[in-house]
């Protein structure tokens, strides 16, 4: 449930994203650059240099194709591959394969001495905040992630390499977003943990109507885990409230033993209502009491009367009030 939760958020900022209308031409390729990074890479194939992303929605391979076309001129084919065995959904290659090594060096996806690039090109390394929220993007769309709000929620990115977590991770400190490198099992990826962070990386992604449905869940669990402790804490007071009725009960008891018929009676009708009334609160028995008492009244007038027993048992050389109580009674 919570994997098709996530996989339902990850799919709506990616259709969001994708939808995005891009039109500074930098900010085009530094987010075709960082998609074919991301989601593919370079093959030989004959003698012949072939470029493909591997992406899993249609909108961004189509997204891809188009501005391809558009900022460098190439043509681009899409295949489809249908879902099959572990494969739960279908996946789009974007593929180019005339002019292939053309379009690789004028990604950066080759440096100048045709050798492919570890990290992400100089040129977005480098580049301002618009090319850096670009990059992101681009980085999302090919293999990014959103998990639901709470204490395992994350924006994730699979790098394909640490170099290229590295650069995402400078582009994010551009951006004033804290993102951190990790490796778990050989996987390189970038992660932002934060919540008021993934918000805000959202909005930097071009995805504000994802980010309002995520702020929404992320304040709903909130407040829930807020009633709950909530309940907790009042659960807790109530059994602490209820041993320690039960524990001035089992002390009055002990105090009318040792004082015998010797005690003033304010202090009995006090001691009395405790032992009548057992799990009512000293407001009520303040209440109860014939005139009424305030809580605070009824409260001082048990503790003299305690107090006066142990002064008593002292004297005696006898067990005070407080023998009277059993381990449980102290789990306060």
């Amino acid at each position: 449930m919570a994997e098709s939760v996530a996989m339902a958020l990850t799919a709506q900022v990616k259709e969001e994203l994708a939808r995005l209308q891009v039109d500074k031409t930098s900010c085009r390729k530094a987010e075709v650059s960082t998609m074919l990074r991301f989601a593919g890479g370079l093959h030989i194939v004959s003698g012949r240099l072939i470029v493909e992303a591997e992406l899993d929605t249609s909108l961004a391979a189509r997204r891809l194709r188009r501005f391809i076309g558009e900022v460098y001129g190439h043509t681009c084919e899409i295949i489809v591959i249908y879902p099959s065995g572990l494969r739960r959904t279908s996946h789009y290659v974007v593929r180019v394969i005339r002019d292939g090594e053309s379009l690789a060096r004028q990604t950066g996806l080759l440096d100048l001495r045709g050798r492919p690039v570890r990290g992400l090109p100089p040129e977005i390394v480098s580049a301002g905040i618009s090319e850096a929220e670009a990059a992101w993007r681009g980085a999302f769309l090919a293999r990014g992630s959103l998990t639901e709000p709470g204490r395992s929620a994350a924006l994730e990115i699979t790098c394909p390499g640490s170099e290229a977590a590295l650069a995402l991770q400078g582009a994010a400190r551009r951006l004033g977003i804290a993102a951190k490198p990790r490796e778990v099992r050989g996987v390189n990826r970038i992660v932002i943990r934060d919540g008021d962070a993934i918000g805000d990386m959202l909005v930097r992604l071009g995805a504000p109507e994802t980010k309002l449905v995520w702020e929404e869940r992320r304040t709903r669990r909130e407040v829930r885990g807020t009633a709950n402790r909530l309940a907790n804490f009042d659960d807790a007071n109530l059994r602490r409230s209820a041993r320690a009725a039960v524990a001035a009960g089992a002390r009055v008891t002990r105090a009318f033993e040792i004082l015998g018929d010797d005690i003033p009676d304010h202090l009995r009708q006090a001691g009395q209502l405790r032992l009548d009334h057992k799990d009512a609160s000293l407001e009520q028995l303040g209440q109860l009491a014939d005139p009424p008492l305030t809580k605070d009244a009824v409260a001082g007038r048990i503790r003299r009367l305690l107090a006066t027993a142990d002064k008593r048992a002292a004297e005696l050389g006898i067990p005070d009030t407080e023998a009277a109580l059993t381990p449980e009674m102290l789990e306060f």
